[in-house]
């Protein structure tokens, strides 16, 4: 909520009553406007009682241009580090994705249209204020971007659980775009095939495969450490 508040997407905030006057007075120094309410309305309108009883109204996020992403990289004079995400439903993971993204120092994500989470408040919940800083951007056919990447010097590594290619002994240099597949699913076939490398994380556990966007944040620090 803070980030939203900074951002200045936040058009009201409400609050239980009851709720810690020191915290009341952080939110009316950053000027938005307070409604106080029973703490039972607020239970209704989040549909949970799962809460610090502190409400806010926030503008819809927008998405960000696949060019927004290649802007950030050239504005910091930096090798473009691109987050590719196929068939991503589950918001959560989504959220996740993009706050390791924006942690690890990656240029943007993308999704394709029809095969992505929405880029929901929960999306924006979980990404922890990392929406507010990196561009997440859509695109209608995500192996036509493939190519575009790579006819721009870009290097697509897909991840594979089966794939022989230890991402640890990865020279992650230059223009890198990192593809996460589906969980259980994986990449399709065809974004599987547009990939230049496959890599793999090793595991030793007895359960052979991570969740997805457990697997991106090992993928983008092995990126990151390998362009440090």
């Amino acid at each position: 909520m803070l980030e939203a508040l900074q951002d200045g997407r936040v058009s009201e905030v409400l609050v239980a009553r009851g709720v810690e006057e020191a915290f009341v007075a952080q939110l009316k120094a950053t000027g938005v406007r307070l409604k106080f309410a029973p703490r039972i309305e607020l239970d209704q309108l989040a549909g949970t009682t799962q809460h610090q009883g502190v409400l806010a109204e926030v503008e819809d996020l927008e998405w960000a241009s696949v060019d927004d992403i290649l802007d950030l990289a050239e504005k910091r004079g930096e090798e473009l580090l691109i987050v590719l995400l196929d068939g991503i439903t589950d918001p959560r993971n989504f959220g996740a994705i993009i706050r390791s993204a924006e942690v690890l120092g990656a240029h943007g994500v993308v999704v394709e249209e029809r095969r992505s989470a929405p880029l929901s408040p929960v999306v924006a919940k979980t990404a922890a204020g990392a929406t507010s800083y990196l561009p997440v951007a859509q695109t209608k056919n995500l192996p036509r971007l493939m190519d575009a990447l790579k006819k721009d010097g870009v290097w697509v590594y897909g991840a594979a659980g089966e794939a022989a290619q230890d991402v640890r002994k990865v020279d992650f240099s230059g223009k890198v775009a990192l593809v996460i597949g589906a969980e259980g699913e994986g990449m399709r076939r065809l974004v599987r095939e547009k990939c230049d490398a496959l890599v793999s994380i090793p595991v030793r556990g007895r359960v052979q495969s991570l969740n997805a966007s457990v697997a991106a944040g090992i993928l983008l620090f092995e990126a990151s450490r390998g362009r440090a």
